[in-house]
């Protein structure tokens, strides 16, 4: 607890006005530490670089929340469970996490919930919960009346967002997955006990929220309970604006629009099915980008790949992500539109391949995960920083 606060502090004291990075110019790249295990990803990086995300402990049985400074990595811990994580570009600059933990609770219901289906490596039979980590310290921040939440994003204006659970038992959730309860996209704040749901759009029960801005513009998901992990969850892609849903259109299928990132122009980034998978609740999705003027538009793949998602943009324009294929490398997004594989962008001497990028901050600084190993799957999370800095 006191050695990850001091880190903290000293990430804070060291913030500097970040510069425009050039958007085809190469990057510096560096493993980040771990936790033990042979998994771990970065998922955040704000703007004075502080890097987020999970790593799994010793037997890879676990995970838990991290952050990194100076390469090495710092527990987070959990909320009385075996599991946590950081899941979302979080974009606080001021050293405030947000994520999900588990609880030392087990689930009355039985209920999976988004935590374990996404992210946690065992299913566990815990209750999930948003938190929110300042200080050395995880808060569990509240729910609907239900059991499970979860945090995704936080603004510098005390504003958290996610979904949390009430007390309906929703016919439209998914009994394979063992979801009962519906919910809600919240957000929490500016007090982390405030809890208020938005609204959603036409007949929809459930969704969530995924990413704010510090002008409250908010984005996420709305749909149908389902499994509570995309899919029909994710009828249709939302931008909330003074507590009013926009729907941001799709690319063609009522199913997987997903919302990333928006950045502080209201650009907003993510993924959407497309047509031409072997089913319409099948994962086969694009990469998209939004604005009010343009619309929602495919991104596309790299040449030869099949699927694509967009996970991260910062106030340049630039997005980053993933393109799969019978591989999955990260990618860039320059401002034009146009698509590279960021490992064509690395410095010599870098061996590893890069499989995705979740974040940018305003430096061109990037974060994500790279493949160590194709045999055993061991990865490990990764800066990307570029010449000059």
């Amino acid at each position: 607890m006191r050695r990850t606060t001091s880190v903290l502090v000293a990430a804070l004291c060291v913030m500097a006005v970040s510069t425009p990075a050039a958007a085809a110019g190469r990057y510096q790249v560096r493993n980040l530490g771990s936790l033990g295990g042979t998994s771990s990803a970065g998922i955040s990086i704000n703007q004075p670089g502080l890097v987020s995300g999970y790593a799994n402990l010793p037997g890879d049985q676990s995970m838990h929340a991290a952050l990194w400074l100076n390469g090495a990595a710092f527990d987070l811990g959990t909320l009385g469970g075996p599991n946590s994580a950081i899941t979302w570009p979080v974009k606080n600059d001021y050293g405030v996490l947000v994520g999900i933990a588990e609880t030392a609770q087990l689930d009355p219901l039985g209920e999976n919930w988004s935590c374990y289906l996404a992210f946690f490596p065992t299913a566990t039979g815990h209750v999930c919960r948003g938190f929110v980590w300042r200080w050395g310290h995880m808060h569990a921040l509240p729910t609907l009346g239900g059991n499970n939440g979860f945090a995704a994003g936080a603004n510098n204006l005390g504003q958290i967002v996610g979904w949390a659970e009430n007390t309906v038992h929703d016919p439209t959730c998914d009994p394979a997955s063992k979801q009962v309860l519906q919910f809600k996209p919240v957000v929490w704040g500016p007090d982390d006990d405030d809890i208020q749901a938005l609204p959603l759009i036409g007949n929809d029960t459930s969704g969530a929220a995924t990413a704010v801005n510090d002008r409250g513009q908010i984005v996420g998901i709305s749909g149908l309970c389902d499994q509570a992990v995309g899919r029909y969850s994710a009828i249709h892609a939302v931008l909330w604006q003074n507590h009013h849903a926009t729907d941001l259109g799709n690319l063609g299928v009522a199913a997987w629009n997903t919302p990333m990132a928006i950045n502080e122009f209201g650009v907003v980034v993510g993924f959407a099915n497309v047509p031409g998978g072997s089913s319409p609740a099948g994962l086969h999705e694009h990469a998209f980008i939004w604005t009010a003027a343009t619309g929602m538009r495919d991104l596309g793949t790299l040449s030869g790949d099949s699927t694509s998602q967009a996970l991260g943009i910062n106030d340049q324009g630039l997005v980053v992500g993933q393109s799969c294929g019978s591989i999955c490398r990260a990618v860039l997004w320059r401002q034009d539109g146009s698509i590279v594989d960021l490992n064509k962008l690395v410095a010599p001497g870098y061996t590893h391949r890069l499989v995705f990028a979740n974040d940018i901050n305003d430096a061109g600084e990037i974060t994500g995960q790279t493949l160590l190993n194709a045999a055993t799957n061991a990865s490990a999370a990764f800066l990307a920083v570029p010449d000059g800095r």
